[in-house]
């Protein structure tokens, strides 16, 4: 039989108080001699938005990085034009810093505020950059081009995948080891306008259209390092949402039609939570490969300025056990 421990990888610890610095999912029991005892478990609360500092520039199609206290945002369309904007978040106000040396849209983006990536995109459709907190360096182009693509990861361990390549929808996808793009195994369902979360190893490709006549998907894959699985759908198909966390551990919000909507998937299912207060799609977001509690929404169609910030309160159970 399972035990959790090889389930959730948390052994179950008896303790005499509450431990001082739980994680998300683990279970422990207060042994009280003499009297009941009482097991614990730390799981996170049903979570909200919040408003946040307004973009300077507002802009659809914008790539993404970093974390609601320390987020990028770049590029995407402006006014109608190709932008090479770059602002850097601080957790409550944006401030412009150095832009990209291409500009374009619907691209690829991941990483951290001073470590970041951008790929792919409409006026770049194999480009791939690498940000170092100052500055954009071009680096080694990708082997499909590609817009409206999933990303995840790091600037020196990233994967991107899926989108609108020359031809039409890609199944490809392809690892980058910080200089160069390898291809790997494909997705299931060839699409464009999706979402992603995770790292290179362990990551979610969300929603997205496929054809004939760009048809909305709710499908949901998952990448293992080797190879992709379909999974749990999102219970609202939807196309040009973003996204934000980890394979066990992530969230879904707005895209085009649909775009107020936020869905937290815990591993298993994924359950609707409160929308966002500016419905939106061809946004921007953060939190990649980090936890759901704590993550940011940007910019949108059409030229939204507007940041949400999403908080999921960790709360401890109780549940009383006879000895």
């Amino acid at each position: 039989m399972a035990t959790y421990k090889s389930l959730k990888g948390q052994p179950i610890q008896v303790l005499a108080a509450d431990p001082p610095a739980p994680v998300e999912g683990q279970v422990w029991v207060v042994a009280a001699p003499g009297a009941a005892s009482v097991m614990k478990g730390y799981a996170l609360g049903t979570g909200a938005w919040a408003s946040g500092g307004n973009l300077n520039a507002g802009r659809s199609g914008l790539g993404g990085a970093g974390i609601q206290t320390a987020a990028l945002a770049f590029a995407g369309i402006d006014g109608g034009a190709n932008s090479a904007a770059n602002e850097l978040y601080n957790g409550s106000s944006w401030t412009e810093v150095g832009d990209l040396n291409t500009a374009r849209y619907i691209l690829g983006g991941t990483g951290t505020s001073t470590a970041a990536l951008a790929c792919g995109g409409v006026g770049g459709l194999a480009l791939t950059e690498k940000w170092d907190g100052s500055s954009w360096t071009e680096s080694g182009d990708l082997n499909t081009s590609r817009n409206a693509h999933g990303s995840a990861g790091t600037t020196t361990a990233g994967i991107a995948f899926a989108g609108n390549a020359p031809g039409g929808n890609t199944v490809n996808a392809e690892t980058f080891d910080g200089s160069s793009w390898t291809e790997v195994a494909n997705i299931n369902s060839a699409r464009d306008n999706v979402s992603d979360a995770g790292i290179q190893t362990a990551a979610l490709l969300i929603g997205g259209t496929t054809p004939p006549g760009d048809t909305v998907k709710n499908l949901v894959e998952q990448w293992n390092g080797t190879s992709w699985t379909e999974i749990a759908d999102l219970n609202t198909a939807r196309r040009s949402l973003d996204a934000g966390g980890t394979t066990s551990n992530a969230l879904a919000f707005g895209g085009a039609a649909n775009g107020a909507l936020t869905e937290s998937w815990n591993g298993t299912a994924w359950t609707e939570l409160a929308d966002l207060a500016t419905a939106r799609g061809a946004l921007g977001g953060g939190s990649q490969g980090s936890s759901n509690s704590l993550n940011i929404a940007f910019g949108g169609d059409p030229d939204v300025v507007s940041t949400e910030e999403f908080t999921a309160p960790s709360t401890v159970t109780n549940t009383t056990i006879t000895d």
